[in-house]
């Protein structure tokens, strides 16, 4: 039995690859039995290691922050990709939809604390680089669609299983 889980999901969790159960993750509490309530920015993801086929993100990592004083530095971005990756069961996927960069929609609301570019995640989550490891990045992800929407990014992410992920990122920055 497939599961999937929305982050930022509101009261409607999105099931895009049409799995059999659907779960929700919103900073409002009380939206529904498959719903639970964390706020992502300083909290996990309320669920078990290696739980769902599918995570998706749509139009919300943009509002997690890069970097938060609470009190001492946190690196939430780089924390919600490892929390993502946590439950995700090896081979899942991962789909983010966000306003990126250079499209205005990715600075107009004031809320969009975290700006996504189309490296993003290629070069900081993706296996061959992980850059993102020298921020605390423990997973690796293969990039296995990356497309423009508008001005949304579309990106599909399969996670690599622990043993497969390289010990040292490649060099690059």
């Amino acid at each position: 039995m497939s599961k999937t889980l929305d982050l930022g999901c509101g009261t409607v969790p999105r099931n895009v690859f049409g799995a059999d159960e659907v779960f929700g993750v919103d900073v409002r509490d009380g939206l529904g039995p498959n719903i639970r309530a964390a706020d992502l920015a300083i909290e996990p993801i309320p669920f078990d290691d290696d739980t769902f086929d599918y995570v998706t993100a749509h139009d919300f990592l943009e509002h997690i922050p890069r970097v938060a004083y609470v009190p001492n530095r946190r690196n939430c971005f780089v924390e919600v990709m490892n929390e993502i990756y946590r439950v995700l069961k090896p081979g899942g996927l991962f789909l983010s939809m966000t306003p990126a960069y250079p499209h205005a929609p990715a600075f107009r609301d004031p809320t969009h604390v975290n700006i996504i570019t189309d490296e993003t995640f290629p070069l900081y989550f993706d296996w061959k680089h992980r850059w993102a490891s020298m921020y605390g990045f423990r997973g690796a992800f293969h990039v296995a669609k990356q497309e423009w929407s508008g001005h949304t990014l579309v990106t599909v992410m399969q996670k690599i299983p622990p043993n497969a992920v390289p010990q040292t990122p490649a060099k690059g920055l």
